[in-house]
């Protein structure tokens, strides 16, 4: 006998009409380099860094989401998302593609004063980034359908205007390299996410505000910013 009802599980969908569990999601931070100087950092190959989200953050393409409490700088930032199709421990880059079901536009929302606070003071940035709602995703197209995506346009805009353009040729780390990467720290499994960055230009929406990520090839994702979250 349990205390109570577990959570039911969080399931994305793909373009084949199909239902993909999500495990966990693992975000790579500042992976194109002007977006890193907007970041007040200078890019580098050195390593990449990820930092991670609960499963529960990810909700579809036409949701709207409520504006998080405790913020007043609430950002946007477009990327291309890997969905993992099958585990792997100390993933080699040449095998790394043999892990990926597929590929999705996604949005990583972010408290950035927060964020940035945690960061001034040497903190994690779960409260800026470990966000409800705030990691919206778009249908997944399976790697069947797609190939390996390598270059393409991915842009986001709000209310019709560019806000972030770029390609992802410009991305530091390469899909095959981040699995590799995140692979050496935990073992990736099937429902595994993995938000790749974003391109410069990130910035701050309004409640009203609508939003749309789109990379080529794939389904655009679109979400509305409502409301203050409330009780």
């Amino acid at each position: 006998m349990t205390l109570f009802a577990p959570p039911a599980p969080i399931i994305a969908q793909t373009s084949e009409g199909k239902g993909f569990p999500v495990r966990r999601l693992f975000c790579i931070g500042r992976n194109y380099a002007a977006h890193a100087r907007e970041m007040g950092k200078d890019p580098t190959r050195e390593a990449p860094f990820f930092f991670t989200k609960w499963a529960d953050t990810v909700v579809p393409s036409g949701s709207t989401i409520a504006y998080p409490p405790e913020t007043a700088n609430f950002h946007y930032e477009a990327e291309l998302v890997v969905a993992i199709g099958k585990g792997g421990r100390n993933i080699a880059e040449a095998d790394a593609l043999s892990h990926v079901y597929g590929y999705a536009t996604g949005l990583d929302m972010t408290r950035r004063d927060l964020q940035f606070e945690a960061r001034d003071k040497g903190r994690p940035w779960d409260t800026g980034k470990n966000v409800e709602q705030s990691s919206p995703l778009g249908l997944i197209h399976p790697l069947t359908e797609t190939g390996e995506i390598t270059k393409g346009r991915i842009s986001l805009t709000v209310n019709g205007e560019v806000k972030q353009d770029a390609d992802l040729t410009e991305l530091i780390w390469s899909v095959n390299e981040v699995i590799a990467y995140v692979s050496r720290f935990y073992r990736l499994e099937a429902g595994d996410l993995i938000y790749t960055g974003t391109p410069a230009g990130v910035g701050a929406v309004v409640t009203g505000d609508e939003i749309v990520i789109s990379v080529e090839g794939l389904t655009p994702c679109t979400v509305t910013v409502g409301p203050k979250a409330d009780d």
